[in-house]
């Protein structure tokens, strides 16, 4: 076997894991729908549940339900009869995952949670089976073939059920109103909680301000560039930013002017400046610097005053890029 037909091969599997996922796209209905608003209305939690390869599939679909805001937690079939349904509320919905929809473990599962009046979604490739029929929402996993040569392992069947997990938690997530604060309280540990909960006001500079009144020259500009990281501030009355001086600016006007010493800065300074908002997450600033080449912004107040100068570096140094 060449290393080219070993790369073809999966490629195959590339292939017909994308192909199944663009008809589960096409499949999504009301019924997916229907989950969506179930679960979104429910006052308690989601049970999901599997054996096998599914209930793997079961367990991140309700790790990232949970991570997004939907409580859940997985619960095996078989341990379910020996006191694991137990953790069944009557206010809980369960989403039960099988691909023929006839496994005997999730249909005993699916007995109990009916006598205790639990909503049930089944994720399913069969949407004719016993599972589909007799749940309260059916969600069409269809996929025409395993990835496995021999059409036994499961392999598209789980992508297409983990991305529908994927969907309905995503979905949920915007139903509610779920946002980056609410998301970054649940992930306080490591870079995703070190983006998410770092603000500008938490990174700024607030002492000895780059600030120049309107009357100055560029000869105080130079020395505000040289001695505050590259920046000047040019005040108005009351803390209102008229303009900024970047060590970009000194360059171009040095480029055509051999005294730029006596200038006024008000010759010199970008009127409109880009400008950060102190309460504002320090990864939306960093988008506005990557986006415009800007290392360096004044911070402004809910008065538009200034109150700080953000600097790229220290964004980088708090974990924000």
């Amino acid at each position: 076997m060449t290393h080219k037909d070993i790369v073809e091969r999966g490629r195959r599997v590339l292939r017909m894991e994308a192909e199944a996922l663009g008809e589960a796209e096409r499949r999504i209905g009301d019924d997916f729908a229907r989950a969506v608003e179930t679960i979104a209305r429910s006052k308690g939690r989601v049970i999901v549940s599997g054996v096998g390869k599914s209930g793997l599939v079961g367990r991140k679909i309700a790790a990232t339900l949970t991570s997004t805001g939907t409580p859940a937690s997985f619960l095996h079939p078989a341990d379910s009869v020996h006191g694991d349904l137990g953790i069944v509320g009557k206010s809980d919905v369960a989403i039960l995952i099988s691909k023929s929809g006839e496994s005997d473990e999730v249909l005993g599962l699916l007995d109990h949670l009916k006598r205790l009046g639990v909503c049930t979604i089944a994720l399913t490739s069969n949407v004719k089976s016993s599972l589909a029929r007799h749940s309260d929402v059916a969600l069409d996993g269809w996929v025409k073939e395993e990835a496995c040569p021999h059409d036994l392992a499961p392999t598209t069947s789980t992508t297409v059920a983990l991305a529908l997990g994927d969907a309905l938690a995503i979905a949920l997530l915007e139903e509610k109103g779920f946002d980056a604060d609410d998301f970054a309280r649940l992930h306080p540990g490591g870079t995703i909680g070190k983006r998410l909960l770092t603000r500008v006001s938490d990174v700024m500079i607030t002492d000895n301000l780059p600030t120049l009144p309107e009357s100055a020259t560029m000869r105080e500009a130079v020395v505000q560039l040289a001695e505050r990281r590259g920046i000047a501030i040019v005040t108005a009355n009351k803390g209102a930013v008229a303009g900024v001086i970047t060590t970009g600016d000194l360059s171009r006007l040095m480029e055509h002017e051999e005294n730029v010493f006596p200038i006024p800065v008000t010759k010199v300074m970008n009127r409109a400046p880009k400008v950060a908002r102190a309460d504002e997450l320090g990864s939306a600033v960093v988008y506005r610097m990557e986006t415009f080449g800007i290392v360096a912004m004044p911070v402004l107040d809910g008065d538009d005053r200034i109150v700080g100068v953000i600097h790229l570096h220290d964004l980088m140094r708090a974990g924000v890029v």
